[in-house]
């Protein structure tokens, strides 16, 4: 048997705190732009069957349990109870939390309190521009209060977090560009506009590689080729990159991994939604990426099921690969044992310096 750690969640969200009906449940399992097919729900999804496989055991039912049965037991248990049982038992010992989701969703703390794990916050740069503008009257105002807000966040948060957009340009834009984007979406900003600038997204990125905390990156399959320039051009730079979230690209992440010494990559969500086949997934992720470049994360938002089948997936999932290849002869238990301290743990400790915090 592969002797697996407590597990550091490299990239999650909050939970709900509200009690959930059947219909609402499904939404949540699946990103869709639409409803199921005729007939079925979004429980007849590789995600679906992980979640009956995985959580009823933690709340007290027979793995498989049908979809009803499983939500009354939910709602039995109560919403916050049920987060309980299933956060801590995922094995998972520290978070690190997007706050940037919408929604009545736990924070850091509580996420903390209800895992029993240690949870910091990964500052979503957005998130935190918006912030900023809505509380600054001028262009120059907005622009000042930003960098010192990057600032104060990078004293307290273990990383920033972005999703870059696609078709962004590699290099820093020009002071002159930053005020003119600026000028142009404080203007919607004052309608409600939500931050999608490409020149202020640039701006927010070299601002946060620029101070010293790692960045994690959420780029879409549109932004891949974008993504390998923004790579490229800070390499040397000293900011370490994290890819999250690639599947089905995550082979490409895998390789930028292996070809810059400061990038990483993640598992993501890719293993959760691929129950079954997560082997396959992973061993394509092991293929490519040095061990000591990979790390978890369950990629879970909002339901705290997403979290532990996150989590449990992983760990079979790692428990198949690794163990088949030592079978097959090709590594010893020691070096199985090691690589998968890495991947669980060991990689997130030292990228985030989870070790040096108090």
């Amino acid at each position: 048997m592969i002797e697996t750690p407590p597990l550091v969640d490299q990239y999650c969200h909050g939970v709900l705190r509200t009690e959930l009906g059947l219909g609402t449940f499904e939404a949540q399992l699946l990103p869709a732009a639409g409803p199921p097919a005729a007939g079925t729900t979004f429980f007849d999804t590789q995600t679906g069957f992980a979640v009956r496989r995985w959580c009823p055991p933690l709340l007290g039912l027979e793995p498989h349990a049908a979809p009803a049965r499983y939500l009354a037991r939910r709602r039995e248990l109560g919403a916050a109870e049920s987060a309980r049982l299933l956060l801590r038992g995922s094995g998972v010992t520290a978070y690190l939390v997007d706050t940037g989701e919408s929604g009545d969703l736990t924070g850091p703390k509580e996420l903390a309190l209800a895992g029993d794990a240690e949870a910091l916050e990964a500052v979503r740069l957005e998130l935190l521009a918006e912030q900023v503008a809505d509380t600054s009257g001028t262009v120059a105002a907005f622009l000042a209060n930003l960098a010192e807000a990057v600032h104060h966040a990078a004293a307290g948060a273990a990383a920033f977090t972005c999703a870059p957009g696609p078709g962004f340009a590699a290099e820093p834009p020009g002071p002159g560009e930053v005020r003119g984007a600026a000028g142009r979406w404080l203007e919607r900003r004052a309608r409600g506009g939500a931050l999608r600038d490409p020149v202020l997204l640039r701006h927010l990125l070299w601002s946060a590689v620029s101070s010293g905390l790692p960045l994690q990156l959420r780029a879409c399959a549109e932004e891949q080729a974008s993504l390998t320039g923004f790579v490229r051009a800070t390499e040397g730079l000293g900011a370490r990159l994290v890819l999250l979230g690639a599947y089905p690209h995550h082979r490409h992440a895998a390789a930028l991994a292996a070809a810059f010494p400061h990038v990483y990559a993640d598992t993501g969500t890719a293993l959760g939604r691929t129950g079954a086949g997560a082997a396959t997934v992973l061993a394509e992720l092991l293929e490519l990426a040095p061990f000591g470049k990979l790390m978890f994360s369950s990629g879970g938002s909002r339901l705290p099921e997403l979290h532990a089948v996150g989590a449990l997936v992983f760990r079979e999932a790692l428990g198949r690969v690794l163990g088949g290849w030592v079978a097959d002869g090709a590594w010893s238990w020691r070096d199985a044992d090691r690589v998968a301290a890495l991947v669980a743990a060991g990689n997130a400790r030292r990228v985030y310096r989870l070790d040096e915090r108090g």
